[in-house]
C-alpha cells in the first residue's frame, strides 16, 4: 500500500478506521447523518484494493443517486491514483441492473435491445391504457395510478397477486390499470425503471449459470444508504453475496427517504 494511502487511513477516527480494515464477512456500519458514512465506504473500497490485493473487477459497490454515485467514484479516484489502481464499478442499483440485463436479459424474455421508459414515459402509458379503459376518474388519476404500480412493483408484487389480493374498488381498478400497463410494455419489448430490478431477480434466481457468474466476478458488495434498500434490491445482494458472505453495508436506521418507493428500513435492522 502506498504511503499516502496509509495517510489517509491516519485521518480517520477510530471508529471510522475500525469499519475501513475491518476483516472479511457480512459487516454493517450504523451511523447518523453527517458522521461520514460515505466516506467509510471509499476509505474500504481503497483499502480492500491497495491493501488487500482486491482486484477492481471483482468488486461492486452501489448507491441510490447518480450524485452519491459520481461522488464516490470521485472520492475512490482520488484515493487510489497515488498507488494507480484503477477504480472498481461504483453505480446505482438501476445502472448496475442495466449491465446485467443487456448481456444476459435474453433468458427472461426481454430482447436483445429493449427500450427503458423514464417516469415520463410511463405516466404517459399509464394514461393511455387508463383511456382505454375508461379507468379514470377522480379517485385514481393516471399520476396516482403510477404511484401505486411502482409501489406495487417495489413490494415485489406480481399483477396476478394484485388482482388476487385487490380490496374495495379502487385497488381492483388500480390493479385492471397494473395489468394493463404490464401487458403493454411486454409487447412493445419496453420495462421501467421498476422492472430493472425485478427482471434481475428473477434472473439471478431462475438461472444458475448467470448467478453464477456475477457471484464469481463481484467477490466483495459494498452498499451505501442501505436503509434505502427496499424488497427487490435487498434480494439482489443477498442472492449476490449468499455464497462467499462478503457483504459491507453503510447506512441509518433513522434516516430512511425513500419509504413512499418501498425501501424496508427492516433491511438494515435484521441485518
Amino acid at each position: 500500500m502506498s504511503a499516502r494511502l496509509e495517510h489517509l487511513l491516519d485521518d480517520l477516527n477510530p471508529s471510522q478506521r475500525e469499519a475501513v480494515i475491518a476483516g472479511d464477512g457480512p459487516l454493517l456500519v450504523l451511523a447518523g447523518a453527517g458522521s461520514g458514512k460515505t466516506r467509510v465506504i471509499a476509505y474500504r473500497i481503497a483499502w480492500l484494493l491497495a491493501h488487500r490485493g482486491l482486484s477492481p473487477r471483482s468488486l461492486l459497490a452501489v448507491t441510490f443517486t447518480n450524485k452519491a454515485a459520481g461522488e464516490m467514484k470521485r472520492r475512490v479516484e482520488e484515493l487510489l491514483a497515488p498507488a494507480g489502481i484503477k477504480s472498481p464499478l461504483i453505480a446505482t442499483f438501476h445502472s448496475v441492473c442495466v449491465r446485467i440485463l443487456r448481456q444476459h436479459g435474453t433468458h427472461v424474455g426481454l430482447p436483445s435491445h429493449f427500450t427503458i421508459y423514464d417516469e415520463d414515459d410511463r405516466l404517459a402509458l399509464v394514461k393511455e391504457c387508463m383511456k382505454d379503459g375508461e379507468l379514470a376518474d377522480r379517485s385514481l388519476t393516471p399520476s396516482t395510478a403510477a404511484h401505486r404500480i411502482s409501489y406495487l412493483k417495489n413490494q415485489m408484487t406480481a399483477v396476478s397477486e394484485a388482482l388476487r389480493d385487490a380490496r374495495g374498488p379502487w385497488e381492483k381498478k388500480a390493479a385492471l390499470v397494473y395489468s394493463r400497463y404490464d401487458k403493454r410494455l411486454r409487447e412493445t419489448g419496453a420495462v421501467d425503471f421498476d422492472d430493472l430490478l425485478l427482471l434481475v431477480v428473477r434472473l439471478l434466481a431462475e438461472i444458475p449459470e448467470v448467478l453464477a457468474w456475477y457471484r464469481g466476478l463481484w467477490r466483495s458488495v459494498l452498499v451505501d444508504e442501505y436503509q434505502d434498500t427496499n424488497r427487490a434490491q435487498y434480494r439482489i445482494v443477498r442472492l449476490l453475496t449468499q455464497e462467499h458472505r462478503n457483504i459491507r453495508v453503510v447506512g441509518d436506521s433513522d434516516q430512511s427517504i425513500y419509504k413512499w418507493r418501498g425501501a424496508d428500513v427492516r433491511n438494515i435492522l435484521d441485518f
